[in-house]
């Protein structure tokens, strides 16, 4: 076993050996860029013969390098004996390891010997015998000049390796210590200096094993720590950047003013369709969307404070864009804004179509004629328009109400939304069975009383009296009319008119199937669209005796009879108020 536990036998150091090439302690091994001391020619050894038995030194093993072997007493005593009489044997020459070469002795110069009172190396001189010169090495002459007592101090120079020292008292190389902020040239990362990464990847060795050191050590520590922290800082300003936006969204949601636009908007107009049941949120929406307010919220706040902001309805509005919310509030509830058709109860169908020519910019008459051809298509019930002498098939189904009405869009499609908020409202009230509880053979006649009670009446409380007055005039064997209903307003609907002083002689003349003084029973249909309060009373009628009424101001009051004669007292006082 050599000194450094490497191997076993006699072999030398493999040159490929971390240590190999160290100097030994001698210097024997050549450093880098020096001539070695055997001219670089090979040395033969004859075969070599156990020295030593007993003492631990015949085992044939070959010990670890240098030119002189070191005997530590206090390892083995009985090795330390045996030196002692090889030392006398050889004349105070150590020997190199538990094998002797052959034919060669040391003579001549200085040779360190240890100290066998454990004080380390000594330095006394001792002969040291110059190998003989080998005949096959022509440089065999200089063998005597390399390791003769002139022999060059490879340990001299300030940049030489430092002397050898005994395996017990080797130590590894201290790190290099660098302060916090080094610069390019004292380890700094590329990334820092702003250097190329690419220098220190290169695989070319530089200027021996001191830069190889220096490069396969701290070097890759600072590359990893710099990337670190740079991960580092860009994960906590990331993070601490997130934190802040949304922490700020929060407080602007929550604490904060809603975004809002200033002014009266610009000059640009736009119309916002608001839909029936449509909620402030619904209708801010709805205006952000189309870019008259800056945000939902705005409106909703503007609406609040409001007093009327609540009065806000369904309906079609001419609004400018990019408007504050206070002042949008206050634009829809100015009628001049709202493009709308408004369908009040009692109005009939010819002058709805006008209004809807004036609000889409139409040709008087365009959209009665679309109501003529397409009304079939307009979502009608199926119990509607079931006599051929009706002369508007849509009377009676334009539900009072507000509608969108914007100059741009197509009257059926007006027309088709008020149909079908009269078919769903009519669904709600089961109409045939209503019909046949009121002995009426239709739905349809159930509406077209209503009409007549929303067109006869002034009041709400005039209505389930008027419906009475109706059914009552119907029967047939009813001692007052026998079945005429007596109506001036069915006249003025086939007339087209509103007036309240018809002559007997004209209303005599005429046979139009509208006209209740000559014809018994209901009209064909409708004679105006009725409202939810006048459906309810033909609907639910009085049941007091009532079989006329009169306008006895001939405005908003009227009086009701139950015989002829106090119809015709009711009569007098009505030409009295109006001087006829």
């Amino acid at each position: 076993m050599t000194e450094y536990g490497r191997g076993e036998g006699s072999e030398p150091w493999h040159p490929e050996d971390p240590l190999n090439g160290d100097g030994g302690w001698e210097g024997q091994q050549t450093h880098a860029g020096q001539q070695s001391p055997y001219g670089g020619q090979p040395q033969h050894y004859p075969q070599q013969q156990p020295q030593y038995d007993n003492g631990g030194w015949g085992d044939g093993r070959q010990p670890a390098y240098g030119q002189a072997q070191q005997q530590y007493p206090q390892q083995h005593d009985g090795q330390y004996d045996q030196h002692q009489q090889y030392n006398q044997q050889y004349g105070q020459q150590q020997q190199y390891g538990q094998q002797q070469y052959d034919q060669q002795a040391y003579q001549g110069g200085p040779q360190q010997s240890y100290d066998q009172n454990g004080n380390g190396w000594a330095t006394g001189t001792q002969a040291q015998v110059p190998y003989p010169a080998d005949p096959s090495d022509p440089y065999g002459q200089q063998a005597a000049a390399a390791y003769g007592a002139e022999q060059q101090d490879y340990y001299g120079s300030p940049d030489a390796y430092p002397p050898p020292e005994p395996p017990s008292r080797r130590r590894a190389e201290p790190e290099p210590q660098i302060d916090w902020d080094p610069g390019p040239d004292q380890g700094e990362h590329a990334f820092f200096a702003g250097e190329d990464d690419s220098a220190d990847d290169s695989d070319d060795p530089k200027d021996g094993r001191g830069d190889r050191r220096g490069r396969g050590g701290k070097g890759g520590k600072k590359r990893k720590s710099g990337c670190a922290c740079l991960v580092v800082l860009l994960v906590f300003g990331g993070g601490t950047a997130g934190v802040g936006y949304f922490g700020y969204q929060f407080y602007q949601n929550r604490f904060g003013a809603a975004p809002d636009y200033a002014g009266d908007g610009t000059s640009e107009m736009v119309t916002v369709q608001v839909p029936k049941g449509a909620g402030g949120y619904a209708i801010g929406r709805l205006l952000k969307d189309a870019g008259v307010v800056k945000s939902v919220d705005a409106f909703v706040s503007a609406q609040e404070q409001n007093p009327k902001g609540k009065a806000i309805q369904a309906g079609a509005y001419l609004l400018k864009k990019e408007m504050s919310a206070e002042s949008a509030v206050v634009m829809m509830l100015d009628r001049k804004s709202q493009n709308n058709v408004l369908v009040a109860p009692g109005l009939r169908n010819l002058t709805v179509y006008t209004r809807i020519d004036e609000k889409l910019d139409l040709a008087s008459g365009t959209t009665k004629k679309i109501a003529e051809k397409k009304y079939k298509s307009l979502g009608l019930p199926s119990w509607a328009n079931d006599n051929e002498d009706i002369k508007d098939p849509l009377e009676g189904f334009l539900y009072p109400g507000t509608y969108p009405a914007a100059k741009g869009m197509k009257p059926e499609t007006v027309l088709k939304e008020m149909v079908t908020q009269a078919a769903e409202t009519y669904g709600k009230y089961d109409l045939e069975a209503k019909a046949k509880a009121l002995k009426l053979d239709n739905p349809l006649q159930v509406i077209t009383v209503a009409s007549l009670v929303q067109a006869e009446g002034k009041t709400e409380d005039d209505y389930r009296k008027m419906a009475e007055v109706v059914y009552n005039r119907l029967n047939l064997a009813n001692p007052e009319t026998y079945g005429l209903l007596q109506f001036d307003s069915t006249f003025n609907y086939l007339k087209n008119e509103s007036d309240i002083r018809i002559s007997e002689s004209e209303i005599k003349s005429n046979k139009d199937p509208y006209n209740t003084y000559t014809n018994k029973g209901l009209p064909p249909g409708p004679i105006d669209n009725p409202g939810d309060v006048a459906l309810k009373a033909a609907l639910n009628p009085t049941d007091d005796g009532w079989y006329y009424f009169v306008a006895t101001d001939g405005l908003k009051t009227t009086e009701f009879a139950k015989t002829h004669a106090e119809f015709l007292r009711l009569k007098d006082k009505f030409d009295a108020s109006t001087g006829s």
